[in-house]
C-alpha cells in the first residue's frame, strides 16, 4: 500500500514547522569523520585496483539495490511489492549505505518531505543554506523542532522484529561485510569496501539532495510550495535514477523516476528485472494514482540556475550561532 509522508507525520495544534534548533549530532558526525578518514587511508595508504573494484561493486549494489530500490522506492514509498525475504534483503543492503536504519531513514525522508510541503520551509530541510553550511548541517547535525508533529510508522513495519533489530544495530551491520573483506583481502579491502564506500555514498547522497532542490531541469512544478525538485541531467547512471528529483516531486508514488525519454533509471531497470522473474509486483507508475494538488506540467521544460539565498529573509528564518542554530 502506497503511503505518503503526510500519512506518517501527524501535526497537532501546537506543531510549528519552523521554530526549532540545529544541533551537532555527535554519533552521526563522528561516524562520518571515521568513514572519511578510512576512505582517505584507502586511497593514500592502500591504493590497489582490487580495492577499487571492491569499492565500485559494493557501492553499486548498496546504493542501487539497497538505498534507491530497497529503502526509497520500496520501504518508504511502497511503490512496488516483493516477497518479505527479498524486502528484508533490499532494506538491509540500504542500511549498509551507512546513513541510518530503516526507521531512521523513513523518519528523515518523511519529515523533510513534510517540511517541504509547508507554507514556509526552514533552510535545513529545504537545503536552503550555502554549499558548505548545508554540507555541515546535513551530514553532521540534526534539526529538532520545539513543537514537532507526532511521527507514526505503520504498525506492520514498526512492530517488525527484523526491522527493529536492524534499526538498533544499524552501524554494526557493516561488520557483516567488513569481516569477510578482512579475511579475503585484509585491512585494505575493509578501507575500500566499507570506509570509502560509506563516505562517498553519504557525500554523494547529500550532493544530490543539495543540488536537486536548487537547480537543474524541471518538467513539473508543484504550485504553492516553497521547495521544488530539479532533475540533475546526465547523472542517471551514477545515481541509479535518484537524480530525477523534479519527476519524484511530481509523482512520489512512482517506482519509475526517469519517466521521460532518455532519462536513464537503473533502479527501475532492476525492479523490472525482479518483476521478470516473479519477484516484484504491483509496480506503480506516474499515472497509477491521482495527481498531486497543484501539479503543473511546464510546457517548455526549463533549466533553472541557482540563486544566492539569504538565510535570514523572513522573521521566522534560521539564524546561525557558533555551536547551534535557533529559529525564533
Amino acid at each position: 500500500m502506497y503511503l505518503h509522508a503526510t500519512d506518517r507525520v501527524v501535526p497537532s495544534s501546537q506543531t510549528n514547522a519552523v521554530q526549532g534548533t540545529i544541533y551537532w549530532d555527535a554519533p552521526k558526525s563522528i561516524w562520518m569523520f571515521i568513514m572519511i578518514a578510512g576512505g582517505i587511508a584507502a586511497i593514500t595508504l592502500a591504493p590497489s585496483w582490487s580495492g577499487f573494484a571492491v569499492f565500485l561493486g559494493t557501492t553499486a549494489v548498496t546504493i542501487c539495490a539497497g538505498h534507491s530500490v530497497g529503502m526509497h522506492r520500496l520501504l518508504i514509498h511502497r511503490s512496488f511489492q516483493t516477497p518479505k525475504w527479498l524486502e528484508y534483503t533490499l532494506v538491509w543492503l540500504g542500511t549498509l549505505v551507512g546513513m541510518a536504519g530503516p526507521f531512521g531513514m523513513i523518519r528523515a525522508h518523511d519529515m523533510r518531505d513534510w517540511h517541504q510541503r509547508q507554507t514556509i520551509c526552514p533552510p535545513h530541510p529545504s537545503h536552503g543554506a550555502g554549499f558548505w553550511r548545508d554540507a555541515w548541517w546535513q551530514m553532521h547535525c540534526r534539526f529538532d523542532l520545539d513543537h514537532p508533529p507526532q511521527f507514526e510508522v505503520e504498525p506492520e513495519i514498526a512492530s517488525d522484529r527484523v526491522y527493529q533489530w536492524i534499526e538498533r544495530h544499524w552501524m554494526a551491520q557493516q561488520l557483516f561485510v567488513a569481516i569477510p573483506f578482512f579475511l579475503i583481502g585484509g585491512m585494505e579491502f575493509v578501507l575500500w569496501g566499507v570506509c570509502l564506500r560509506v563516505a562517498v555514498s553519504l557525500i554523494g547522497h547529500w550532493m544530490v539532495g543539495h543540488f536537486g532542490h536548487k537547480q537543474g531541469h524541471q518538467g513539473w512544478t508543484v504550485e504553492g510550495l516553497p521547495v521544488q525538485g530539479f532533475n540533475l541531467v546526465g547523472l542517471g547512471l551514477v545515481t541509479f535514477g535518484e537524480n530525477w528529483h523534479s519527476n519524484h516531486h511530481a509523482f512520489p508514488h512512482s517506482a519509475r523516476l526517469g519517466i521521460e525519454k532518455g532519462q536513464m533509471d537503473p533502479g527501475y531497470w532492476f525492479i523490472k528485472c525482479l518483476a521478470a522473474v516473479g519477484l516484484a509486483r504491483k509496480i506503480l507508475g506516474p499515472a497509477d494514482l491521482p495527481e498531486r494538488e497543484g501539479l503543473k506540467r511546464l510546457e517548455r521544460c526549463e533549466v533553472v540556475r541557482p540563486k544566492r539565498q539569504k538565510l535570514v529573509d523572513e522573521p521566522n528564518a534560521i539564524r546561525s550561532a557558533p555551536e547551534r542554530t535557533f529559529v525564533k
